[in-house]
Formats: C-alpha cells, structure tokens, sequence
C-alpha cells in the first residue's frame, strides 16, 4: 500500500486567501455607463492605477472592472516578494540597458519606499516587513554568480553581505546550499491583505468597483472608448489594461506574454525548535540563484511556503482553472523540501496551489498605449509585480495625461518586447530553453540555443 504524501490532505485554497475576511462582492455591471477612467482588471496593476489616477484627479469618475473577485488571480497566487527593484534585479538591468542601469536601479529602490510609504497613507496592513532577502548557491559556480551579484551590488551602493560557514548556518542552515548573499533592503507581504487593502482604499476614495464583470472588447469610437462587457456598454475618455496573465482584450499583445504555471506549498504551522533547527530564525525571505530555482519564506504563523522550480506551460497557452493543481510539481517539491530540510522531513503540508505569471521575453513589464493614446496597457512581470506593479501603474498614468516624465522617458519602457512565435513553434522553443536551462543549473554551461537568444534579447526565468 502506497504511504499517503505529506500533502495528501493538503487544501488546494491559497493559503493567503484563508487570511482574509471574506467581504461582500462587488456588483456585476447592469446597464450602460460612462466615465472619465476604465480600469480593466482589478489585480495589483489596476488597484494601484485606480488608487494614483483618484489621487491624480479627485474629482474624476473613476470605475474598474473585475472578471472574477478582485486580487484572486496572479496578483493572490504569487510568494509576496516585494524587490526594490522594477527591472528584474540589478544584473537584468545591466545586460538589458547598460546606459540606464543606474537609474532603474535607483527608481526600483525608491519605488519600494514610496510602496511602503503609500501603505502607510492608506492604512493598508499587508504584513509588510521589510527584513531582507538571502540568495542561496548550491554549485561552485552559482557561488560565483552570488560574489558577480555582490560586486554589481557594491557598484550602486546596495547593502549586501557574502556568507558562507558559520555565518550562512546562523541564517540558514542547509546541507543543500554552501554560500549566499542577503540583501537587507527587501521586503515581504501577505499579497491577499495587500490586494484586499488596495481594494477597502479604493472604495473609499469613491471608486466604483464591479465585480464578475470581464471587459471582452475595446474599440475607439468618436473620440472616445467603447467597452464591452456581457451585460453592458461602458463609454470612457480614457482607460487603463491591466489583465496581466489573462488573455489580452488587445489581439497584438496576445504574442508578447507567456502563461506560465507556477506552483507553491505551505507547510503546517512549525515551532522555534524546528525553525532553530534550520538556522531560520529570522524574517527574511530566500531564493536559490539557479535558472529553475526555489524561493521560501515563512508566513505571519511560522509557516514555510516553498515554491517555484517547475515552470509550466501548456501548449496553446492554455489557461484552465484544472491547470492550478498539479501533482507531477507537488511532488517533486515535497522530495525536494525534504532534501533542503532534512529535519523538516515528516512536516506536512496544509496547502497546494498554482498560478499563473505573465512572462515577457525580457522578463521585465512592458507599457504602451493604443486607440490614440487613448488606453494604457501595462504587463509582463514576469514574477515580479508584487512592487513593480505600482511603478507600472503609475507609467501608465504619465502616458494617458501625455506627461514626458523620467518613468515614460526610459529606454527600458519604450522598447517592445520580442515577441513569441506562434504554435508549435512556441512550444518547441520553450522545450529546448528549458533543456538548456536544467542543463547550465547541473553543469555551469550555458547551452548555443540560449546563447543565441541571449543575442536577441529573449530571456527565461526558472
């Protein structure tokens, strides 16, 4: 008989969703309406651009649509890793746009401020704790991708510190890993709490929020935009695209992203002793430097959530709510927490999830705008918008007002990305980058093929 697996009872609910009150839905929009700004999708990207635009134009009739409930897709599904960053980290914006590095760079760290500050204007408690990040090497050689890491962080003046030994047991204590970096200036949050905080803030600055209403096209019309929903007609001068991994309404960007199936587990509740006994003693968040890497952290309970590694696609970028759960990822994650952990070995695990990352082939966001300047779109994060996601808003801004500000004046912004090819070539393309990629994590070489798409700028993470 076949031993039940550690998450054989496990709840297929995000963890993070079981830590917010439930609160009433929002209606469903019923008949045609007008206003100054649509916002389509009501994840991080929306919520943020509808609470800027408020703040921007207090007056403004500002409405947001929401196919589902608001912050239950990617935006609720990820590990709430929130980076001082908006390119992907500081090595991406080096070899993506060397001339610009310093100053996406230096906006990712101030972006980070002004987040933590806008949860403070707000009253948003989204469990935010910024204490810091460590990035863990397994092989000699991504040892030597963690001292390349501390020197480009030394060039721009980011606190960072090299361990190993005793020092590396103290914060973490693994046979797995021999070496890391930990970043002090990296924070944490409950995405769930973050989205619902956004969501309570923007009700009550008057935005009129609908619920389980999917925008399913947008035309130009007369000057203005026409919106179409099942049940209604919404007439707007202005809107905002922020559907992130879902289908874009915009067929020209349905080529620019890739649905990627991300895969996470949250352990029991475990005690000091057991956290002692890793070295885990602090707040801080981890991730291994591989291609197909792990990142980890514990919850307000002393919960570990260990997630990543499989990065999934489905051939047609299929998006099927039955594509949230798979038990190939789960478990390969559990053998592999319990080789991270040996002590933590017979830990069960109380949750099993899935979601889905808008992957761009830079694997940074991407804006631009349409229908005369007219509607503003912003996605791509690629795994990163926890805090991207607010810089990305407030771009779109800046673009809809016609303001030529240092946002909308970066290279990094005004470049399109590569684009993907269309099936089967897609898939075939995605199989042999991922080969390559398990191939450089095992051996330290990095395969033709991704060489090759290094030179046309195309990019995979894990």
């Amino acid at each position: 008989m076949t031993p039940p697996t550690p998450y054989a009872k496990a709840n297929t609910t995000p963890y993070w969703f079981t830590t917010v009150p439930d609160s009433e839905p929002c209606p469903a929009l019923a008949g045609d309406t007008n206003c100054d700004l649509a916002i389509i999708g009501g994840g991080f990207t929306g919520l943020w651009s509808a609470l800027h635009a408020r703040r921007r134009h207090p007056d403004a009739n500002i409405m947001l649509f929401e196919s589902k409930r608001c912050g239950q897709e990617a935006s609720g599904r990820n590990g709430g890793f929130c980076a001082p960053s908006i390119s992907h980290g500081v090595s991406n914006a080096l070899t993506r746009w060397p001339d610009e590095a310093e100053t996406l760079i230096r906006l990712g760290r101030e972006n980070l401020d002004a987040f933590a500050n806008d949860l403070e204007i707000y009253c948003i408690d989204a469990d935010f704790e910024r204490a810091g990040k460590l990035n863990l090497a397994a092989t000699p050689w991504q040892v030597h991708d963690l001292k390349n890491m501390a020197a480009n962080y030394e060039r721009f003046g980011i606190d960072c510190r090299l361990m190993a030994g005793d020092a590396l047991r103290e914060k973490f204590d693994s046979p797995v890993y021999s070496a890391g970096l930990f970043e002090p200036n990296y924070a944490l949050v409950n995405p769930s709490k973050l989205a619902a905080g956004l969501r309570k803030s923007c009700l009550a600055q008057g935005i009129r929020i609908f619920e389980d209403t999917p925008v399913k096209r947008a035309s130009h019309e007369r000057n203005a935009l026409r919106l179409e929903t099942p049940n209604a007609v919404v007439t707007a001068k202005h809107a905002i695209l922020a559907t992130n991994a879902a289908v874009p309404i915009l067929r020209k960007l349905r080529q620019a992203i890739l649905p990627i199936f991300d895969y996470s587990l949250v352990t029991e509740p475990l005690s000091d002793a057991q956290l002692a006994g890793i070295g885990w003693t602090g707040r801080h968040g981890a991730a291994d430097t591989g291609n197909q890497f792990h990142y980890l952290r514990k919850t307000v309970d002393n919960r570990i959530l260990w997630a990543g590694f499989d990065a999934i696609y489905h051939y047609g970028s299929r998006r099927d709510a039955e594509l949230m759960q798979r038990e190939e990822t789960f478990a390969l994650l559990a053998e592999q927490f319990a080789t991270v952990f040996p002590t933590l070995a017979d830990v069960k695990f109380d949750y099993k999830w899935g979601g889905i990352i808008d992957t761009s082939a830079r694997t940074t966001f991407f804006v631009g705008t349409e229908c005369a300047g007219k509607l503003a779109y912003a996605m791509g994060f690629t795994g990163q918008g926890v805090s991207a996601s607010r810089f990305a808003a407030l771009t779109m801004l800046d673009l809809l007002q016609g303001d030529r500000t240092e946002r909308t004046s970066l290279k990094m912004l005004n470049s399109a990305p590569v684009r993907f090819p269309p099936e089967p070539f897609r898939s075939l393309a995605i199989r042999l980058a991922q080969k390559g990629l398990a191939h450089e994590d095992k051996t330290g070489h990095r395969p033709l093929f991704l060489r090759a798409l290094d030179r046309f700028g195309v990019g995979f993470d894990s």
